[in-house]
Formats: structure tokens, sequence, C-alpha cells
């Protein structure tokens, strides 16, 4: 992990974010550490690391591997070797449009003059 002061990241943030691409930038302040600066190559990467850091997802994925571990749950292979995993025997219904009447622009249409 590269070690900047935060007065070289103020002068230099876009070269410094592009570094954070390939390694963690950690940030100090007084030769203290006060952030790290971390960059993303893409929006896959934007995406892991909010997965990776959100509390909800991770205990989600906990509760299910434990479901898991106690023997609750359908292994994939199952779904996908089954027939009911093909179709679930409902037809999916086409998109509705609203019943709404579409609202006309006020002024200078030449439509209103009628």
């Amino acid at each position: 992990m590269k070690k900047v002061a935060l007065a070289e990241i103020k002068d230099q943030l876009s070269k410094f974010l592009h570094d954070a691409e390939q390694e963690e930038i950690l940030i100090t302040r007084h030769g203290k550490p006060a952030g790290v600066l971390i960059g993303f190559g893409s929006e896959d990467d934007w995406f892991d690391y909010r997965l990776e850091n959100d509390a909800r997802f991770l205990s989600r994925v906990e509760a299910a591997r434990r479901s898991l571990r106690e023997g609750r749950g359908v292994r994939l292979e199952e779904i996908v070797g089954s027939p009911k995993a093909k179709t679930s025997g409902r037809k999916q219904q086409p998109a509705r449009r609203s019943a709404r009447p579409r609202r006309r622009p006020k002024g200078g249409t030449g439509d209103a003059e009628r």
C-alpha cells in the first residue's frame, strides 16, 4: 500500500486516483493515517467493492451458507436438472402501458388553436 500526504493528494488528485486503480493509497494527515484512496478500473470493480463492503449483503450470504450447512436449501445442480427449472408454468405477461392520458405541452404547439 502506497503512503501519501494529504497535501500531495490535493495537488495531484487525478494522478493518484489513476494510481489507486492498481493499489490502494493510504492518505496521511500530519504523518498519521487519515483515509484510503481506492480506484476502480471499471463499473464492475465499483459494484464488486460495494457488495464486498455491504453489511446487509454479507449477512444474507452468511445466512444462506448457514442454511446450507444445516441441510436446508437446494443445490444448483438439482434446480438446473429439474423440469420445473426450465418453465415455471406461468406465462409472462407483456408490460402494460399506463392508462393515464398524455399531457399536451403548454403553449406554442400550434394544435391548441383549433
